[in-house]
């Protein structure tokens, strides 16, 4: 069902998605209704022909930081867990998505705000960003894959002095930990988001989903498996079309046009 999105925007254009997150009075808290608005939002991106997407948020305040408070507040035990669901939802949506994302902090990443950066395949973030996953501060942790993901990203020991005493780090020391690749002026955020986006824009969406995948199962499973896995799909990737435009493109001296992405899942 077609959802009218009224705290986001979603523009996709020149095979690039951007997403933005627009609740900026609210320092783009996800609430309910953010939340559901942002799972719908990657169905379409899915589901279209974009073969990059861009996250980010409204102003420069803030990305996101994180559930909105004041609403979780309002709720019983089961609103709240139904609302953490959702989020989780959506940063594992991210995470499993088959074209590449970029999440271009534009200011405050806080708690859940953070948690959806993490699923994203690579982070850029502005000067003046601070990043935090602060839950222990509230009485509880992390729930939508920080515990997991930020470990992997960071190594145990980064991750378990930030989760443990929820400090903020600016964007120096995220990019000197590894957990932004990029660090950039807030006027040139979303261009260096936008040439990264573009750079694979023009690569084979088959041959970048294949890679995504192989790297991802690798990460969570044993070399062996995830030499399998990469098997698998170098054999998926040498009897598809893909391979044969770029072949063609290559001995013709010019630049391959590749088609859209087939299919919506490779794992």
């Amino acid at each position: 069902m077609d959802i009218v999105y009224k705290q986001l925007t979603l523009v996709e254009a020149n095979a690039v998605a951007t997403i933005t997150l627009n609740r900026p009075e609210r320092l783009n808290a996800l609430g309910a209704r953010l939340t559901a608005e942002l799972r719908a939002a990657l169905d379409a991106v899915e589901a279209g022909e974009s073969r990059v997407l861009i996250l980010t948020g409204a102003g420069e305040r803030a990305f996101s930081t994180g559930a909105d408070l004041k609403e979780r507040a309002t709720l019983d035990d089961a609103g709240r867990w139904a609302h953490n669901r959702a989020l989780s939802d959506c940063a594992n949506h991210l995470a499993r998505m088959p074209i590449p994302t970029i999440a271009a902090i534009n200011g405050l990443a806080l708690g859940g705000g953070c948690e959806i950066t993490l699923a994203c395949d690579f982070r850029l973030a502005a000067q003046h960003v601070e990043i935090a996953l602060p839950e222990v501060s509230l009485g509880i942790i992390p729930g939508a894959g920080g515990t997991q993901r930020l470990p992997r990203l960071i190594g145990p020991t980064r991750a378990k002095e930030l989760i443990f005493t929820g400090r903020r780090i600016g964007a120096d020391l995220a990019l000197e930990w590894g957990l932004v690749s990029q660090v950039t002026t807030s006027a040139g955020l979303l261009s260096a988001a936008h040439d990264l986006a573009f750079a694979i824009a023009r690569r084979s969406p088959l041959a970048v989903a294949y890679a995504k995948a192989s790297i991802d199962v690798g990460i969570e499973s044993s070399i062996e498996q995830g030499l399998r896995y990469e098997t698998a799909a170098i054999r998926a990737a040498l009897a598809a079309q893909d391979y044969l435009i770029g072949l063609a493109a290559f001995a013709a001296k010019e630049e391959p046009s590749f088609p859209p992405l087939p299919v919506r899942r490779i794992v």
